[in-house]
């Protein structure tokens, strides 16, 4: 029996965990849960699982480091979305807990002090991504020693086939409107800019440690193949099972072992998979991670900050679609060769490269 924390209980990559649990009660047991303001799911999650929940726009890191002391997690799931899921990654790992994660910008902004981290207290981090989930299991099937190259598989987005010249013109309605999963806002519009797969390349290259040119990105609208892997000698090799999230989230709460489960075999039958390339030159967030991600330094921190605050200003009506990658680009322009000793640098890197991007603004 592995007990489990959630934190981020109420978005997707919570609530297909606790679908998890509830499923395999023999497996998994709930012992805590956070929100971040919806208190109304909060309590409803409790009262079900009969265990202990706080909101974090109430209780904040204090709050999860006190949940965590008190129910001693086997493993935290982190679900939370944005810059806010890095603190809460910290202290999961400083407990000496493993972290299955699922929260983008604790590998993007503080990769380098993360894993640090974890080696020190004997913490694993096992990605969560259906990504890197899949290059992750590839890579241990394979042997790190036999992996040339990571291919990252992307849906595309609503606008795939869109002209160039009337992206312009799409709202966020549009935007929301995803082909094949069902996410939050936030990582809905990256994956309509094609930030969300830029934000999975810099993941891929810190946590595989792969260098930039071994990265490479295809769209493949099914989402059938969640990531690639290609050997020395040439050969690609695929996961493929049906876009859910249950699966990477098993597998994370299982590792290292991998056992049967209640969740549905993939068929092979009367599936279409097809592959392009991405049009890099009209989806310019994905040409500015690999750029953000070779220059090290904070290039990385600036890439994520200046997106959520583009984002965040497209959901509120101020900018146009198209503008999100222009105040990216006004952010990256400036000087980031500076690299964080600590995760409070980490934060104030961050708060300046907003403050950069609200002046784009």
């Amino acid at each position: 029996m592995k007990k489990v924390l959630v934190l981020g209980c109420t978005g997707s990559i919570g609530t297909n965990t606790l679908d998890i649990i509830r499923n395999m009660r023999d497996d998994f047991e709930l012992c805590g849960v956070t929100a971040h303001n919806n208190k109304q799911k909060l309590d409803s999650i409790c009262n079900e699982f009969k265990i202990k929940g706080i909101l974090t726009s109430v209780d904040g890191p204090d709050g999860i480091k006190k949940l965590i002391d008190e129910q001693k997690p086997d493993i935290v799931v982190n679900g939370i979305a944005g810059s806010a899921g890095l603190e809460p990654s910290e202290i999961v790992l400083e407990s000496g807990i493993d972290l299955a994660l699922a929260n983008k910008e604790t590998v993007v902004m503080a990769w380098p002090l993360i894993k640090s981290l974890g080696k020190k207290t004997g913490a694993k981090i096992i990605p969560v991504d259906s990504e890197h989930s899949a290059v992750f299991n590839l890579i241990n099937q394979a042997g790190v020693e036999n992996v040339d190259e990571i291919v990252i598989t992307a849906s595309g987005g609503p606008f795939r086939n869109m002209p160039f010249a009337d992206l312009e013109n799409v709202t966020l309605k549009d935007a929301l409107k995803h082909p094949t999963w069902s996410m939050g806002q936030k990582i809905t519009i990256d994956s309509a800019t094609l930030a969300n797969k830029g934000l999975e390349v810099i993941e891929a290259n810190r946590l595989f440690d792969k260098p930039v040119d071994k990265i490479k990105v295809v769209v493949h609208p099914q989402s059938l193949v969640h990531s690639l892997v290609r050997t020395n000698d040439g050969m690609l090799y695929a996961q493929i099972s049906d876009p859910d999230m249950k699966h990477p989230i098993y597998g994370a709460l299982t590792y290292p072992y991998n056992k049967k489960c209640y969740l549905k075999p993939f068929d092979l039958f009367d599936c279409e998979m097809t592959f392009f390339k991405p049009r890099t030159d009209d989806f310019p967030m994905l040409p500015y991670a690999f750029e953000s991600a070779e220059k090290n330094g904070s290039y990385t921190i600036a890439y994520n900050a200046a997106n959520e605050v583009a984002v965040a200003d497209f959901i509120s009506g101020k900018i146009g679609f198209t503008d999100i990658p222009k105040v990216v680009r006004y952010v990256l322009d400036k000087d980031w060769t500076n690299e964080p000793k600590d995760f409070n640098e980490v934060f104030e890197l961050d708060k300046l490269a907003r403050k950069i991007a609200s002046e784009a603004l």
